[in-house]
């Protein structure tokens, strides 16, 4: 997710009107979870600040693991806070209260999903609806069924943590979840949906995926426009459209949902968003801007007569005027980005542009798709970006 975790933990990243946390945390507490721990390293500051000590109506506990030795590692410094069946849930990975609600009703248990290509992912073997053998990416996989990453288990697993390291040198749950299947009988849950976002790509599906959801559900709460926000009557609202208090719409404007204004933030004049796009808190989109299937963070800043699509706009970024976002290759394959030292295709048609927190673009600059800039970039008045930097 790097460079937008420069300054946040992964699993605060914003999806929709809430952290990518939060949604796992709603969705554990909605199936009927009692308690909810969670194991923080970089970051958790953000993640204490947000969750206090009640969320949700259920308590919050936080187990600090100082060095990230793996997954194994992050349920042993979080052991203290178990007591009775246990569920484990990866903070970044999006699924269904239903299906959250089947896992925790059977301990011990191992959620499962079906993709395309299972050859990424710990693919689980079973017989009879009993998981057998988890194979970890496997050149030729057997089935297209993979481990989703959430956990049913008896509280005695706490004896079952003491693993070796990994290949990688990690402390894997998996070859603790490998001790459980030789002990016990570990069924399986299919999950109906099911995402790991892991990657700025993902990001923006989270997004598209939940904005919906969030637009509808705050809608229905609350009036759809806050009493404080300021609407100019010259501006047009379509669709699920969201204003938090303080919002400033200006004249011209046109606003086609669902698409989520956080507070404070600016609108115009003559802009136009076209959702699925989420404005930050404190976030100004200028004069004759258009935005259109984004997510922009907070105090973030776009110059007017610029255009953004289908892209993340981090934190504290500052685009100059005629700034231009391409999300479209003129071959029309699908855009890359990179990650770590090599291309990966998103399987998107069109992706614009991941850009860190702090980043200032010159006038007039153009971004090419898939381009990344990392935190604190600049470009110059008129520049063609082209490469990362």
């Amino acid at each position: 997710m790097g460079p937008l975790t420069e300054t946040i933990p992964k699993p605060m990243l914003p999806v929709a009107d809430r952290p990518l946390v939060a949604h796992v945390a709603d969705t554990a507490v909605d199936a009927g979870a009692t308690e909810l721990v969670f194991t923080v390293g970089y970051g958790g500051e953000q993640v204490r600040e947000y969750f206090g000590e009640e969320y949700a109506g259920v308590p919050v506990h936080y187990a600090d693991q100082p060095d990230q030795l793996g997954t194994a590692d992050a349920l042993r410094v979080a052991v203290d806070h178990v007591n009775g069946p246990f569920a484990v849930l990866n903070g970044d990975n999006l699924c269904r209260a239903a299906d959250l609600d089947t896992l925790f009703d059977s301990v011990p248990a191992v959620g499962a999903y079906r993709v395309e290509d299972p050859s990424s992912y710990g693919v689980l073997m079973t017989e009879d609806g009993v998981v057998t053998e988890v194979v970890e990416k496997p050149a030729d996989p057997q089935t297209n069924t993979i481990n989703a990453g959430a956990y049913a288990f008896p509280e005695d697993v706490v004896d079952l943590l003491d693993v070796p390291r990994s290949e990688r040198g990690e402390l894997e749950l998996t070859d603790v979840l490998d001790r459980v299947i030789e002990r016990d009988t570990v069924g399986i849950v299919d999950f109906e949906e099911w995402m790991d976002v892991g990657r700025p790509w993902e990001l923006l599906e989270a997004s598209e995926r939940r904005l919906p959801t969030a637009t509808r559900r705050l809608r229905d709460a609350d009036a759809e426009v806050a009493g404080d926000a300021e609407i100019h009557p010259d501006a047009t609202l379509r669709g699920a459209v969201i204003c938090e208090p303080g919002v400033e719409v200006g004249p011209g404007v046109v606003i086609d949902g669902p698409v989520l204004l956080r507070s404070g933030s600016l609108i115009g004049p003559n802009a136009y968003v076209r959702g699925p796009t989420l404005v930050g808190p404190e976030a100004r989109i200028g004069h004759a801007v258009e935005v259109k299937n984004s997510v922009v963070m907070a105090d973030a800043a776009i110059g007017h007569l610029s255009y953004v699509g289908d892209s993340i706009i981090g934190p504290r970024v500052n685009l100059g005027a005629g700034t231009n976002v391409a999300n479209l290759r003129h071959d029309d394959e699908p855009v890359s980005v990179t990650v770590g030292d090599r291309r990966v295709s998103t399987g998107r048609r069109k992706f614009g542009t991941v850009i860190g927190p702090d980043v200032k673009t010159g006038i007039q600059t153009g971004i090419q798709p898939g381009v990344t800039l990392s935190a604190g970039a600049r470009t110059a008045s008129g520049e063609i970006v082209t490469r990362d930097r």
